[in-house]
């Protein structure tokens, strides 16, 4: 019986030791941010809900599973990672651009930055979006970068904080049947129970593609 103690004492010690061993390994401390951008231009997304990501791989591993890299409503990421080489793509048919997934092979040792060129359907350029009263009144224009493009619809959003997009907002009103060029829009709200108590609100314009998944939006606008 002694014998069966000391082999499970044994067991148990190594264990620990080896648990400990793990626990001791330093965190990933090499920064590796950038932004995603469209003619130098860094592009407007949705930054709620991890809706838009890249992809990173490291060849030479067996799993070979992706580290996902999750974009800010401004365009940026960043990640923690351990020095090395890694492949980063854009997620497959996500995003308000082409999907071409093109690699971009980086190499991170510190601190390393870098630009993801796309190409989107659409881009949104002279934003004015103001509160007259009860109305929001937006003037923009769209321009359509890719030639076969549609319009799905664009939007108006109001929210109560910074993060504004089509998953977080306080009003939203959504219009059909547009081209691009020059945009003149409004939103009535009035009776709007949110607004009305709302400290602060901020505003912002999308436009979706027809078959995308994500819009394209404008930079944020603070109201009030």
């Amino acid at each position: 019986m002694k014998k069966y103690k000391y082999i499970l004492l044994f067991v148990i010690v190594v264990f620990t030791a080896t648990s400990c061993g793990l626990d001791n390994y330093d965190a990933p401390q090499s920064r590796l941010h950038g932004k995603i951008t469209y003619n130098g231009k860094t592009l407007g997304l949705r930054g709620t809900g991890e809706a838009v990501r890249l992809q990173l791989y490291q060849d030479g591993y067996q799993l070979r599973d992706n580290i996902q890299v999750y974009v800010g409503q401004d365009g940026t990421f960043e990640a923690l990672l351990f020095d090395g080489e890694y492949k980063l793509v854009t997620r497959d048919r996500n995003g308000p651009w082409v999907n071409t997934r093109d690699t971009i092979v980086v190499n991170l040792k510190g601190s390393t930055e870098v630009e993801v060129p796309v190409t989107p359907f659409f881009t949104i350029d002279n934003e004015d979006i103001t509160l007259n009263g009860n109305v929001l009144n937006a003037t923009f224009n769209v321009n359509k970068i890719v030639n076969t493009a549609n319009i799905d619809y664009i939007t108006l959003l109001v929210s109560k904080t910074s993060f504004v997009d089509d998953a977080t907002n306080i009003a939203r009103k959504d219009f059909k049947g547009l081209q691009a060029g020059p945009q003149n829009l409004s939103l009535d709200i009035l009776g709007n129970a949110n607004v009305a108590s709302a400290k602060a609100l901020f505003a912002r314009v999308g436009v979706r593609a027809v078959g995308a998944d994500q819009a394209i939006y404008s930079e944020v606008m603070r109201l009030k």
